[in-house]
């Protein structure tokens, strides 16, 4: 059975974080970072915040490490904000399902155009 309890937090949370992310973060490591979701634990102690970088891959390694180091500092400012017992320890983890979906886009794409794999009638009508 899901916590919806910690659902909630975990949107709450997601939302609060890309803010701060995206309006008080200073470091210059950090690029342009999107928070793709939040999964909090049961007992909402522990939060994995799970981000994509567009950018090269020294970019998105630079990223995660900015954003690891200033996990004290984002902890901080989601207990000012958001009003709960304990707040939950904050875990960055990086997400590459964006680079995967455009990567099996780009794969069907490809198949397609060199009659590989044929197109159905709605995909045709479509276009």
């Amino acid at each position: 059975m899901t916590n919806k309890r910690a659902i909630r937090v975990g949107e709450l949370l997601k939302e609060e974080i890309s803010q701060i992310v995206l309006r008080e973060m200073k470091d210059p490591r950090i690029g342009f970072v999107s928070v793709t979701d939040v999964e909090v634990s049961g007992d909402l102690r522990h939060a994995k915040v799970f981000i994509s970088v567009y950018g090269s891959d020294k970019e998105k390694e630079e990223t995660l490490e900015g954003l690891q180091q200033a996990q004290g500092f984002v902890r901080k400012l989601v207990g000012e904000r958001i009003k709960i017992h304990h707040t939950p320890e904050i875990i960055f983890r990086y997400d590459d399902s964006i680079e995967n979906g455009v990567h099996i886009s780009e794969i069907i794409k490809d198949l397609k155009e060199s009659g590989e794999i044929k197109e159905s009638d709605s995909d045709a009508e479509e276009n």
